[in-house]
């Protein structure tokens, strides 16, 4: 049998961390340089609840991140929700981005969400790593497939 999160996992994280996703998106928009949004990135990943580590399966990773990250989806009422974590605080970081992004979005929503343009207003396109920036390319692009795939 496959371990994950319930329903009530995805609702009950959702809304206990969307105000400090708003507060990271906010913090990491106003540092004014790459050092603090780095330390911000570092630090705001803690707005995640740790993700399980039954919950870390082979089945749940997110191919072409360089760090493990594992990415869980539940549609619910015309929304889609997300529970993702990773071993690397600084993914934790941009995964915790995404989320304020795209947790509770509708499928049109996501659909139209534009990942560079998106890191980019952040100020952090031409930050990161290469491998980096892919595997948040990768992530966004896994919560697309998985809105589209699971439509509530």
């Amino acid at each position: 049998m496959e371990l994950r999160p319930t329903p009530t996992d995805f609702l009950s994280r959702h809304h206990s961390s969307s105000a400090p996703l708003a507060q990271l998106v906010n913090q990491v928009q106003q540092a004014p340089n790459w050092q603090e949004k780095y330390r911000a990135l570092m630090l705001g990943g803690k707005a995640l609840a740790p993700l399980s580590p039954e919950w870390q399966t082979e089945d749940a990773r997110v191919r072409g991140c360089e760090s493990a990250a594992w990415l869980y989806h539940h549609g619910e009422q015309g929304k889609h929700y997300f529970i993702a974590g990773s071993e690397a605080r600084i993914v934790t970081g941009l995964i915790a981005l995404l989320l304020g992004a795209c947790s509770g979005k509708t499928s049109d929503e996501l659909a139209a969400f534009d990942a560079a343009a998106y890191f980019s207003a952040l100020g952090l396109e031409g930050q990161l790593s290469p491998s980096r920036t892919n595997g948040v390319y990768a992530l966004a692009n896994r919560i697309k497939e998985l809105s589209r795939e699971d439509t509530p």
